[in-house]
């Protein structure tokens, strides 16, 4: 005979179940980090990822919602070490226990960024990073020198750039690794072969983007002080803006990309371009007012200018009167002489009117050539815009009486032959359309035009 088993204080539900044992889970364990390899991983129609992540012993289910899958920026991929960010809970419905991932960097980026604010840390207590020490880039440039890998792309950005903005500027290259075990030493190499040299006013360190292991030579404590110690000013354009390193730190100017760097480094050459084209249309503007002002001038001294026939008119009047006066006076052989001796006075003192004509004449041709030549252009110019016009507006089609005939599914007519009796068009004029039934079909006989609208 069984004995009678002492009843439980509460009975629970397995969802009870459940939900108290997430709930003593996600008090128990705050956010924190776990590092092991992808497997199992797939991706759901909605957008979430589901993945385990194991090690030697073990492994646990993970599940990364859409809204964080979104925003991280690389593929998530079977066999790859990470380091995932997460809550710890209980997946009710069947009882499993899970991870909830906030975020995930690759493993190994922690310790990555560990001895880079190490580093940083370091030489910003030496003075490496001080504002007192960075120098002011030249303002023209006549040789700027470029520290990256020749087959980089950045380079090719450095050099369409300064091609479009200083074309004139001299450009060495330094080649170097700038990426892997070895990239490190090849820089300082390289910054002390440009150091030796000393041939470039500005110097530029740049690489393309990449992950903080890509970018990692460029956190070498050789590399920074290589930097420091270089006697041309340095600009860094290292990845992308959101990519910082020590190089950035330790050189003169940070510039967001390589772009962005040879930008910096050509500012002075590209202002003066502009204001250099400022200044010339300011010289022809006042070139412009002054050659009117002359002009106007020149009207105005025409007006004053005496008709050598009106001088004439004048002096036979005057020598009129004088003859009048010796003819009433008796002494007509004295006035003769007088009128004689007036006549060579005044043929001594005609004034030179031909080259005053001359002048004249060419500044009316000059004025003249230069109105036809602006009416002609201007003319021919209307004549094209207007022609142009006038050939693509459907509108003055219309308006010359035709129209535009579509049948019930919208397709243009242009052949009575493509119509039936009781079909339904769609008439366009120049002001509003109609709708019309088509009660005959009149098909145009060869040899016979057809008729012209009214």
């Amino acid at each position: 005979m069984c004995k009678n088993l002492p009843m439980p204080a509460e009975i629970l539900t397995v969802t009870e179940l459940n939900r108290q044992a997430r709930l003593l889970l996600e008090q128990r364990f705050p956010l924190l980090w776990v590092s092991g390899e992808i497997s199992n991983l797939t991706r759901a129609a909605s957008g979430h990822v589901y993945f385990s992540l194991k090690d030697a012993q073990a492994q646990v289910r993970c599940v990364m919602f859409r809204s964080r899958a979104q925003i991280l920026p690389w593929q998530l991929e079977n066999g790859q070490q990470v380091e995932a960010q997460a809550l710890v809970t209980l997946y009710e419905a069947r009882g499993d226990f899970q991870l909830n991932v906030e975020g995930m960097r690759r493993s190994g980026v922690g310790r990555l960024y560990e001895l880079f604010v190490r580093l940083r840390e370091k030489l910003a207590g030496e003075g490496l990073f001080d504002a007192a020490r960075k120098r002011e880039l030249p303002r023209f440039p006549r040789r700027i020198g470029i520290v990256t890998s020749p087959q980089a792309a950045a380079l090719q950005d450095v050099v369409a750039t300064l091609r479009r903005r200083a074309p004139h500027v001299e450009l060495i290259v330094y080649p170097t690794l700038v990426q892997g075990a070895a990239a490190p030493a090849a820089i300082v190499a390289a910054l002390r072969t440009a150091a030796l040299r000393n041939e470039c006013d500005v110097l530029l360190i740049v690489r393309g983007g990449g992950s903080i292991e890509d970018l990692w030579a460029f956190n070498d404590e050789a590399v920074a002080r290589a930097i420091a110690v270089s006697p041309a000013p340095t600009i860094a354009g290292i990845g992308h803006e959101t990519d910082i390193t020590i190089a950035d730190y330790v050189a003169d100017r940070r510039a967001a990309t390589p772009t962005t760097a040879t930008e910096l480094a050509s500012a002075g050459w590209f202002a003066a371009a502009h204001e250099l084209a400022e200044l010339a249309k300011s010289l022809r503007h006042t070139m412009q007012l002054k050659v009117e002002a002359r002009m106007q001038a020149v009207d105005r001294l025409a007006l004053r200018l005496i008709h050598p026939a009106q001088r004439l008119a004048a002096s036979r009047q005057r020598l009129e009167l004088l003859g009048r006066r010796m003819h009433a006076a008796g002494r007509l052989t004295t006035r003769r002489d007088a009128l004689a001796d007036l006549q060579l006075r005044l043929h001594r003192a005609r004034p030179a009117l031909q080259p005053t004509h001359q002048h004249l004449d060419r500044l009316t041709h000059r004025l003249r050539q230069a109105m036809i030549n602006l009416a002609a252009r201007q003319r021919d110019r209307l004549t094209r815009c207007d022609g142009a016009l006038a050939a693509l507006s459907p509108a003055a089609t219309l308006q010359r009486g035709y129209s535009i005939t579509q049948d019930a599914a919208g397709r243009i007519v242009r052949d009575a032959a493509q119509l039936t009796a009781g079909d339904a068009l769609s008439l366009q004029f120049a002001v509003g359309g109609a709708t019309a039934v088509v009660a005959q079909v009149d098909l145009v006989k060869p040899g016979l035009s057809p008729t012209c609208p009214a």
